[in-house]
């Protein structure tokens, strides 16, 4: 397993979502826009934010 992060930083409103796009944006730790949370990139992280990529934005950091 790697020890890369990523940064997931919240660049549009969830208003007009899915229930279940909110509740992945809150699951991750997000919930305005230019929210920013560190999160390890691994599947279940990448998978979160496949289900929101449209509303957010994504860094690798080493």
């Amino acid at each position: 397993m790697s020890d890369k992060n990523i940064r997931i930083t919240q660049v549009r409103s969830v208003i007009g979502c899915t229930k279940k796009q909110k509740a992945t944006i809150k699951s991750l730790g997000l919930g305005r826009p230019n929210y920013q949370v560190e999160k390890p990139d691994n599947p279940c992280t990448r998978g979160q934010v496949k289900v929101v990529q449209h509303i957010v934005k994504v860094e690798e950091l080493s």
